[in-house]
């Protein structure tokens, strides 16, 4: 049993509109059946981070972004059940702190990413920088246009230096994001 990743891959320069992904999509498994392969999927990935951290060699970041109530926290706690702990950090990114904001804006990030054996998640990210800032009117376009550029060097930077960057937008519908919140 295995669910084809490939069709939600997005490649570098495709447009996206989040209208055409169903956020509720299952691909006809049972929810037994999707937590029997979470269970498959979570006993190899402790078998490779295993590895990861032993080797010493590579380094993986995990960048998740979501909207408010988009999964982000029990997404970490699911996907990385079981790891090793010593080889697995999360960063997650909220309002910059005023020594973050005496730097540039990317330094709060960049001190987060993983070190050789590691896996490092960030919950948010260096996207914040952009979106917050421009949703918000935060910051005047100049700036804020620049930065995508910026982010595209850094995560350039990152793999160059042997940092696998993997990223995920988790997607959730309109309605059920209102009643998480009304939950909450």
């Amino acid at each position: 049993m295995g669910i084809d990743t490939k069709r939600f891959r997005v490649e570098p320069g495709e447009k996206v509109d989040l209208a055409d992904w169903d956020p509720d999509t299952d691909d006809g498994y049972s929810k037994k059946e999707l937590k029997n392969l979470v269970d498959e999927l979570n006993d190899e990935l402790e078998e490779l981070q295993e590895l990861l951290y032993a080797e010493a060699k590579h380094k993986v970041l995990v960048v998740l972004q979501a909207t408010d109530t988009g999964g982000k926290d029990g997404t970490i706690r699911h996907v990385f059940d079981g790891v090793n702990p010593q080889g697995v950090k999360v960063a997650s990114f909220k309002k910059p702190t005023d020594d973050e904001l005496a730097h540039d804006y990317l330094w709060r990030v960049h001190r987060h990413a993983p070190g050789a054996g590691e896996i490092t998640i960030f919950n948010r990210s260096h996207y914040e920088d952009v979106l917050a800032v421009r949703v918000r009117k935060l910051l005047p376009k100049e700036i804020w246009k620049k930065r995508f550029e910026h982010i595209v060097n850094f995560e350039q930077l990152l793999s160059d230096e042997g940092t696998r960057v993997i990223k995920f937008f988790l997607n959730v519908s309109h309605d059920e994001q209102k009643r998480r919140l009304t939950t909450r």
